[in-house]
């Protein structure tokens, strides 16, 4: 049993288990308003893939069935999706960005390219401000999350 540092009493390991996992920090992708369906769900697949590259932690454990069959890890964390207008999404990149929290974009170009290569080319070509963006993920403190997001709406 261990001892928990509120109260002093003694909690039990099925206690702990049950005890809702807070996070302080937030998952979030921003959505462009104006897109297709099968786009919103390509741009939060895309965005989102960056994120466990440069913040590992947001990384949980593997997964394993009753059976022993072994799954890839996930996030250890909810992912939640926003939208907003052409308007939003360039002021929240640029809130991330002058926070230097992890931000991954998606631009209207990438609609039209096939690979990996022709992505980052098509990114590198344009200015930071000029950017088409079609979405963007963001992870970092959940309050800074929240002030990049005003203006935004959770994706119905």
């Amino acid at each position: 049993m261990d001892q928990t540092a509120a109260g002093g009493g003694a909690r039990t390991d099925e206690a702990t288990e049950k005890t809702p996992v807070r996070f302080d920090t937030k998952i979030a992708v921003l959505l462009r308003d104006d897109l297709e369906h099968w786009q919103r769900l390509n741009v939060t697949a895309f965005v989102v893939s960056g994120l466990g590259t440069a913040a590992p932690e947001v990384i949980g454990e593997p997964y394993a069935d009753a059976d022993g069959t072994a799954y890839l890890p996930m996030f250890r964390q909810p992912v939640l999706v926003f939208e907003g207008t052409k308007e939003t999404l360039s002021l929240a990149h640029g809130r991330a960005l002058s926070r230097s929290l992890e931000t991954a974009v998606f631009t209207s170009d990438l609609f039209g390219t096939g690979n990996d290569r022709d992505n980052r080319a098509a990114v590198r070509a344009v200015r930071r401000d000029q950017l088409d963006l079609a979405g963007m993920a963001v992870y970092g403190p959940r309050n800074a999350v929240d002030k990049i997001l005003k203006g935004a709406r959770m994706h119905p």
